[in-house]
């Protein structure tokens, strides 16, 4: 029966570290899982500091982006403001202007008409002199209705500009002059007009040539015996018979520069305003993103909080299956140890009982003394 006993606690315990390899295997296996569902939280967690840097940069670029937008804003509407109400302008001026909207014929003061680049706006404007504030009008008939209502209203005086009485020149007098050093062009092909207007670009600038600087105008001053009108890229003026004006400009901004300022500004606010728009799409698209980072934040936490409960579970079958193999080692040893005392006991008892027999066999009458007894 202690055999039995052996053999049967033996396979008991053999099946049991069956059973324990297998808990083992499952804890290795949910263990693996823990070290990898932790990695991705690490690696998701690294993701998300870099989300948070990027969109600290962002949404700085972007309320830098708003304030730019706005300052530019402003400044164009301000630049705008001082074209409508034509600040710098004559009181006059001014006045018919306010018309243009009733009087079709008004074309628009000299300055709204003509196109220079920005290098070349100092000389023509000085080449315009005062007649930059002119009128261009359809018509004499304009121009009179304009001066009636000047008289009418005592608005002052103004000087109009009837394009079907303008008549262009009939070329720089002095051609040979084009050609010499430090000569620019006339003032007329400096700048850009409608058709239209051509003949009277030609009656203002036809006749004023544009030098590089004052030492050029005053040399060909010189040699052509002061009958030129020429004007330099500073401003600087030489009439014909030699008088010269120049010096320093009050201000930087000149009244042929307004409407290039507005169309740069104009230019600057769309590019604000397209830079804007792209940072807004950018930060929206980080939103995105951080969400999709919540999510599967959220999907691994959940992961490791199953893989957590089966890594416990496992844990607890290998501990007990642990338990239970211990204890059948015990009993185990402790059958054994029985048997070992049994064995003992039989051996003594084998021992005992071939002492007996001895004993028997000297002891006990032969066949002829039991005969004749």
């Amino acid at each position: 029966k202690l055999t039995q006993r052996l053999l049967a606690r033996k396979t008991e315990e053999e099946d049991l570290d069956n059973v324990l390899a297998a808990y083992q295997q499952e804890l290795d296996d949910v263990n693996e899982t823990i070290r990898e569902l932790k990695e991705s939280a690490a690696a998701m967690e690294e993701k998300n500091r870099e989300w948070r840097r990027k969109y600290s940069q962002t949404s700085q670029q972007l309320e830098q982006d708003v304030t730019r937008y706005h300052k530019e804003q402003s400044r164009l509407e301000t630049l705008k403001n001082i074209a409508e109400r034509y600040d710098g302008y004559g009181n006059s001026i001014r006045r018919v202007m306010e018309q243009k909207d009733r009087h079709k014929g008004i074309l628009g003061v000299v300055s709204d008409l003509i196109q220079v680049e920005k290098k070349y706006e100092v000389a023509i404007e000085t080449a315009l002199g005062g007649s930059i504030q002119n009128i261009v009008t359809e018509d004499e008939e304009t121009a009179k209705q304009m001066i009636a209502y000047l008289k009418q209203n005592r608005y002052g005086r103004a000087t109009f500009l009837p394009l079907t009485a303008i008549r262009g020149g009939q070329g720089f007098a002095r051609a040979e002059a084009l050609r010499e050093p430090g000569v620019i062009g006339t003032a007329d092909k400096l700048v850009t007009v409608e058709d239209k207007f051509t003949s009277l670009a030609e009656h203002l600038l036809g006749r004023t040539l544009v030098a590089d600087n004052i030492d050029t105008g005053i040399r060909l001053a010189r040699k052509y015996r002061q009958s030129l009108r020429i004007v330099t890229l500073e401003g600087d003026l030489i009439n014909p018979g030699g008088a010269m004006s120049g010096g320093a400009f009050k201000n930087s901004s000149n009244l042929l520069s307004r409407r290039r300022e507005i169309e740069e500004f104009e230019k600057t606010v769309q590019k604000l305003k397209q830079e804007m728009t792209e940072t807004e799409q950018q930060i929206c698209g980080l939103k995105d993103e951080r969400a999709g980072y919540y999510e599967k934040t959220d999907a691994i936490s959940a992961e490791l909080q199953k893989a957590y409960v089966v890594q416990n579970t496992a844990k607890m079958n290998a501990d007990q299956s642990s338990a239970k193999i211990q204890s059948f080692k015990q009993q185990f040893d402790n059958l054994r140890n029985e048997a070992a005392k049994l064995d003992t006991q039989i051996n003594e008892i084998m021992d005992n009982q071939e002492s007996i027999n001895i004993c028997l066999l000297y002891t006990s009458p032969s066949p002829r003394d039991r005969s004749l007894s």
